[in-house]
């Protein structure tokens, strides 16, 4: 039987829809763990749960808004919107997740509660571990498999696709906060201190405040706009220059409107007695071929301009 839209939708989403539920049923334990036991860390936990659940319906919602197609008003699509809606996941785990967790760990530092038997805790944090642990195997296999040759931070720096790496942030910052919110609690009844465990909780809020200052940044640099991987940009350029009628590749820019779209400007310097009817049949064949090597150029636009007319090469950027 083949797929359905909607089998492919869940096929392609399937880190995302893995974390979710994962999150979900994390998220009420740890709830129901903090309300038995009073512990502020295992509070803290249960937000962040909640607050990656929310991020991951975003980021979902911020798929299917991306994949309309072009419009009057939007010409090149609505592809970059992805791209908003990770900035604000990033925002959000900032503004959410770490705020309410220095500030409940503050709370339980100003005036800590009682210690109470903490096996729920261990309880729910072993099991929250395991789900966790399933979702980032998950999410590290996928983009393990997207990134290539490239080494783990260039390629979170080079992707154009933020679900594959915001999932494997959160993911991570999850196990870290786990494994604080586990010794917290630990070295709160070891050393008979509940203001240890508001210590984990801050410790747990500036984790997830340094992943949001990490993702805001990435996706910042997508939502105002990135050049294509600088082998596509060769690729184009060696196409356009071996062609016998243009004798100079002024320059080529490119920008993701999409994580699988990309709008190419090409620069180049056709002979001087080429034909303006024979130039035209001959752009469309050079464009037939580029979108034949380059699947993902949704656009391009090729200008004929002399060498000593074109505009000076981009500077090179300073990150």
């Amino acid at each position: 039987m083949p797929d359905t839209g909607l089998t492919a939708r869940i096929r392609e989403n399937f880190v995302l829809y893995g974390a979710l539920a994962a999150n979900l049923g994390i998220g009420v334990a740890k709830f129901v763990a903090a309300g038995i036991t009073g512990s502020s860390s295992m509070l803290t936990e249960g937000v962040h749960s909640v607050v990656d659940s929310g991020n991951q319906v975003l980021l979902l919602y911020g798929q299917t808004r991306a994949r309309r197609g072009p419009d009057e008003i939007h010409p090149f699509g609505y592809g970059r919107e992805l791209y908003f809606w990770a900035f604000v996941v990033a925002i959000l785990i900032f503004a959410l997740g770490a705020g309410i967790s220095i500030y409940e760990g503050w709370l339980h530092i100003r005036d800590p509660e009682p210690l109470l038997d903490p096996t729920v805790n261990y309880i729910v944090l072993a099991i929250a571990f395991v789900l966790e642990g399933a979702s980032w195997t998950i999410a590290v296999r996928e983009f393990a498999r997207s990134k290539g040759d490239s080494g783990w931070w260039r390629a979170i720096h080079q992707s154009k696709d933020p679900p594959g790496f915001i999932v494997l942030f959160e993911d991570s910052a999850a196990l870290a906060g786990l494994v604080i919110a586990g010794m917290g609690v630990w070295l709160s009844h070891r050393l008979n201190d509940p203001r240890i465990d508001g210590v984990a909780s801050i410790l747990i809020g500036l984790v997830l405040g340094l992943v949001a200052i990490l993702l805001a940044r990435e996706s910042k640099g997508l939502l105002i706009g990135e050049r294509a991987n600088p082998r596509v940009i060769e690729t184009i350029r060696r196409i356009v220059a071996d062609r016998p009628w243009i004798t100079h590749v002024n320059h080529v820019r490119t920008i993701h409107t999409a994580p699988d779209s990309i709008f190419a400007a090409i620069s180049a310097d056709f002979v001087d007695d080429l034909p303006m009817g024979e130039a035209e049949m001959l752009i469309e064949g050079l464009e037939d071929e580029l979108r034949l090597a380059v699947p993902s150029l949704s656009s391009i636009y090729i200008r004929p301009e002399k060498r000593e007319n074109a505009s000076p090469p981009m500077p090179p950027a300073l990150s």
